[in-house]
């Protein structure tokens, strides 16, 4: 029962990486008044996540999972820097960077992580690491299974859009629950296919969200940081 404990507390929105205070592009595109509802919300979150996260993220996230299990840090660390290279806008590349170091001084500071014999001197040595490998590396060393990690993630990350959307379209909380579980719904079937998708058909290619994430660094007034 541990690692789903251990699970929990890294998909937990009292995890203190900072996450709340990011919506991704998604304060833009409500602004710019193309999401104006629960349904405008859902098909945006959505699509986010299963053209985005679910076929580059989330797999790239269970390949470093991989190698972080197998002692393989090279291995860890190129696929770092692919996703680094991935962030199409500077406030998506700021939001990785920030999360991944916030993750790695918690990590490094927690017993239940730092007196694992091995694990923070691994962490520690990636250089300029974003958030999903140190979340992956917690991930790693707690034990968890990968499909359960994905799913952990995958959630994690709706979850926030969510609470971003309730505060920025504004939505009631009914409605963000309603998100939730049709969102839920749809997170089993794109985990078994970011643990079976191969390296040569990964992308994430969205030009809306990068095109938002570029908007919203101009956006004269703005709730969140990307």
């Amino acid at each position: 029962m541990l690692p789903l404990l251990r699970l929990l507390q890294l998909a937990s929105p009292a995890l203190p990486v900072g996450a709340y205070t990011y919506s991704q592009g998604l304060e833009w595109v409500v602004e710019s008044g193309a999401v104006r509802g629960e349904a405008d919300a859902a098909a945006w979150i959505g699509d986010v996540l299963t053209w985005s996260l679910a076929r580059f993220e989330a797999p790239l996230l269970a390949r470093q999972l991989a190698a972080w299990r197998a002692g393989d840090d090279g291995e860890v660390a190129r696929l770092n820097a692919d996703f680094l290279a991935s962030r199409e806008t500077a406030e998506l590349r700021a939001e990785t960077v920030q999360m991944g170091w916030s993750l790695v001084k918690l990590l490094a500071e927690l017993e239940a992580f730092a007196a694992l014999p091995g694990w923070r001197p691994r962490l520690l040595a990636i250089d300029t690491p974003c958030f999903p490998t140190a979340w992956s590396a917690a991930a790693a060393a707690w034990q968890v299974a990968a499909e359960q990690a994905l799913a952990a993630y995958l959630w994690a990350w709706a979850e926030n859009q969510v609470m971003a959307a309730v505060k920025a379209v504004p939505l009631g909380q009914s409605a963000g629950q309603r998100l939730l579980a049709g969102l839920g719904a749809r997170i089993p079937a794109l985990v078994e296919s970011a643990l079976q998708l191969p390296e040569a058909r990964w992308s994430n290619y969205t030009p809306g969200l990068a095109i938002a994430s570029s908007r919203h660094e101009t956006q004269y007034t703005r709730l969140f940081r990307s």
